[in-house]
């Protein structure tokens, strides 16, 4: 997994990052999160530079909640019965469904933590047709945070980052998840706070 990443970024540089995440939605064996780490640890070794590396690794995750988002919009009700009907997906679904109804636009956040549910959850909120104003809100700073983190896991491992891959989705998943949601939700929570103040604020009395 790790040598088949590294020859893609070989062949198609700081766009690999790109890429490698927007296949992501399409199955391709590589977690999310050890692409982010190894864009990390190659900028800190110095065959990539760290922003383009970041930048890069950001989009591409913004993409693929986006289109997520987008297909739930254009194709909701018709692909939303053919998801369900396929038991693994529909699984999902229902967790997905749980998490908004329960968190409303802070499940983006919570689903960047979570495997697979990264990706059927902007579908969710297309589906349910929540603003696109909305879901830039919560979907692209918590992507900013959320690979950030990764990414600078990634500069302090090193050549260690499939080691460490491996450990977290064995051993350690949950810790960082965890801590991932909870500063997640801390920043989103005071940019939520901020926007209502701000509204309040501008609202003629």
């Amino acid at each position: 997994m790790y040598d088949l990443l590294l020859s893609i970024i070989e062949e198609f540089g700081y766009f690999a990052l790109f890429l490698v995440l927007c296949f992501g939605l399409i199955g391709l064996p590589i977690p999310n999160e050890a692409v982010i780490m190894t864009g990390g640890a190659l900028a800190e070794s110095g065959v990539l530079s760290y922003v383009p590396a970041y930048v890069m690794t950001f989009l591409g995750i913004c993409s693929a909640m986006t289109f997520g988002y987008s297909v739930g919009i254009f194709s909701g009700s018709k692909l939303s019965k053919w998801f369900s009907s396929k038991k693994n997906i529909s699984k999902f679904m229902i967790k997905s469904e749980d998490l908004s109804d329960r968190y409303g636009g802070y499940a983006l956040s919570i689903s960047l933590c979570l495997p697979f549910l990264r990706h059927v959850t902007p579908y969710v909120m297309g589906m349910n047709r929540m603003p696109y104003k909305r879901f830039a809100l919560f979907a692209y700073p918590s992507a900013f945070i959320w690979t950030l983190i990764y990414f600078i896991i990634g500069t302090l491992v090193g050549d260690k980052v499939q080691d460490l891959s491996d450990h977290i989705y064995r051993y350690g998943v949950w810790v960082i998840y965890a801590l991932a949601a909870i500063i997640l939700g801390f920043i989103m929570y005071k940019l939520i706070k901020g926007k209502e103040e701000k509204d309040g604020i501008e609202k003629p009395l």
